[in-house]
Formats: structure tokens, C-alpha cells, sequence
């Protein structure tokens, strides 16, 4: 058996790799994997700037912010500037990964945006403010 150690979305794992009927001349099967969570060494990585503390839900004495979740493409802003919007309305659309996002009015108020379509944004940037 032969262990090794991987990491898997951060994780690290030990697992031991068996040969199964190997020679020579015979292909070798199919390995037996068994997979344990190690306990490894923390890992160093590169930090970024601070950013600035945000609550859950950040709100500015000019409205309530609409943060990005995750970097992406503002594909369509689905309501027109200054429009009034209800709690839990979709106000703009979001493109990670290939995946269309509908970003929605945290509460009611109007809605002042803060991107235009086809802006790439990141996480945590202010896309619109509801006030």
C-alpha cells in the first residue's frame, strides 16, 4: 500500500492506494481508495487587504445597501432607476460562472443603482441602494 496525502477544496486528506493483482504482464486493477480526514499544518496564504467590517445587512444613512454575494457580471438591471421596489423583488441580474443570479431589494424603498450593465463587479461591491 502506498499513502499520500491530498487536498481537496482546502481539506486535506491521507489515503492509502493499494495495488490489487499487479504483475508484470497483468494490467492492474482497479485501486482501493480510502480516504481519512489528517490533521495538517494550517496553511499560509496570501492575504489581501482588510476590508472594512460589513454587517449582514449594511445600512448607510442614505438608504439601504445591495452588496455583490460573489464577483460577477451585471447582466441586466430589471428595474429602472428611481423606480420604487417592494421587499424581496428582483432588481438586477448577476452572471457567475455561467449561472444567471437575481439580485433582490432587501426591503422597500426606491432604488438608486450603483453598476450599469455589463460592469464586472466583486465581492461585497455595492450594487444598488434602497433608501
Amino acid at each position: 500500500m502506498r499513502n499520500f496525502v491530498i487536498t481537496v477544496n482546502g481539506k486535506t486528506y491521507e489515503v492509502g492506494v493499494e495495488e490489487v493483482g499487479a504483475t508484470a504482464s497483468a494490467p492492474i486493477a482497479t485501486p482501493v481508495v480510502a480516504a481519512t480526514p489528517a490533521v495538517a499544518a494550517p496553511v499560509a496564504t496570501p492575504k489581501a487587504a482588510p476590508a472594512p467590517a460589513v454587517a449582514a445587512k449594511p445600512v448607510s444613512a442614505n438608504g439601504e445597501k445591495v452588496l455583490s454575494p460573489f464577483p460577477g457580471l451585471i447582466k441586466n438591471l430589471l428595474v429602472a432607476e428611481g423606480a420604487t421596489v417592494k421587499k424581496d423583488q428582483p432588481i438586477l441580474v448577476l452572471e457567475a460562472m455561467k449561472m444567471d443570479n437575481d439580485i433582490t431589494a432587501p426591503c422597500d424603498g426606491v432604488v438608486s443603482f450603483q453598476v450599469t450593465k455589463g460592469a464586472n463587479v466583486e465581492s461585497d461591491a455595492v450594487l444598488a441602494v434602497i433608501s
